[in-house]
């Protein structure tokens, strides 16, 4: 046996042990966004990515991979090595697509691992002001009087903004025709016009019309009132806790990743959430900080993916 052959026996183990101890991040992370560049997820992700990047002094790249109704990115990263250097953002979409896509190819909730709920995005049921109802209460009384002569404006259907128009329908026991629109522009136009009579929204799409008078705001579907809109009471201050819902982004990684670099990237993404500049841009985009563990994440998705899927099956959405 050559001396040669003898130090690469004995320097192997020592190699190895080094690589296995090497501090995460050794290397730079990529964050797939599984929507478009300028949308709020692709924003947040790019500000949170800022803070990674100045924090632990290691390049955050975001690739955007949209497409598909949003499975493009997850299907990418459920197929990632499980290193923490491929991670996943994603929207209350990915509870959706399993209830309208039958056959996806990946296991929403198997094949990847929680790390943690980055915000959440309650939203703001407005109508036109030529509506005569001023509370979520005085609309109920107007659909059920006028049961199927009502509508609402969506971005289309399997949106957020349309399903938690259908929670307060399911909720408040009442007949509201759905318009889909190609577009949260649309939809909203649709409303500001009067050519719909309602819609629900996020916070930061509906608040320059309700600042000029165009639109008129009753209730917001999150647990709490919005710090942008404090005076805007709840739908479950209104009498209807059953419709509660709120949008949301959070971090995934590829199933399989060690659970040390699960809980550092965790810690991490909290304490940047809990940055008050962080916080003040959530808040100017309509959307709070959220936070919790890995475990109260897989509790949401999973909880998230049984509950949009009754909302849409009962209310026959589709996006075919």
């Amino acid at each position: 046996m050559t001396i040669t052959r003898v130090l690469t026996l004995v320097l192997l183990p020592v190699l190895a042990t080094t690589a296995v101890a090497q501090p995460y991040p050794g290397k730079s992370i990529r964050i797939v966004v599984p929507s478009s560049p300028g949308g709020g997820l692709d924003t947040v992700s790019r500000a949170m990515g800022q803070h990674l990047t100045a924090s632990w002094k290691q390049s955050v790249v975001i690739d955007n991979r949209a497409g598909a109704g949003g499975t493009i990115g997850p299907d990418l990263v459920a197929k990632a090595a499980p290193d923490g250097y491929t991670l996943l953002i994603v929207s209350a979409t990915f509870a959706v697509n399993p209830s309208v896509y039958p056959k996806l190819p990946y296991d929403s909730l198997k094949d990847f691992a929680p790390i943690v709920l980055a915000t959440t995005q309650p939203q703001v049921l407005s109508v036109h002001t030529t509506v005569p109802a001023r509370s979520i209460k005085e609309l109920v009384a107007l659909a059920k009087a006028k049961p199927g002569q009502l509508n609402y404006a969506s971005p289309g259907a399997g949106t957020m903004s349309q399903l938690a128009f259908e929670v307060f329908k399911m909720a408040a026991g009442v007949d509201i025709v759905h318009v889909p629109y190609k577009g949260a522009g649309l939809s909203m136009t649709a409303i500001v016009s009067g050519e719909t009579h309602a819609s629900t929204a996020s916070a930061v799409s509906v608040l320059p019309f309700v600042k000029s008078g165009r639109i008129r705001p009753l209730a917001t579907s999150g647990a709490r009132r919005l710090p942008a809109m404090p005076d805007l009471p709840t739908m479950a201050e209104q009498g209807l806790p059953g419709a509660t819902i709120s949008g949301w982004y959070a971090y995934l990684a590829p199933a399989g990743t060690p659970r040390a670099i699960i809980g550092k990237l965790n810690a991490e993404l909290r304490r940047i959430l809990d940055l008050p500049e962080m916080r003040e841009q959530l808040a100017r985009d309509g959307s709070e900080a959220a936070g919790g563990t890995p475990e109260d994440l897989r509790r949401h998705l999973a909880s998230e993916i049984a509950r949009l899927g009754k909302v849409i099956k009962a209310s026959g959405t589709t996006t075919q």
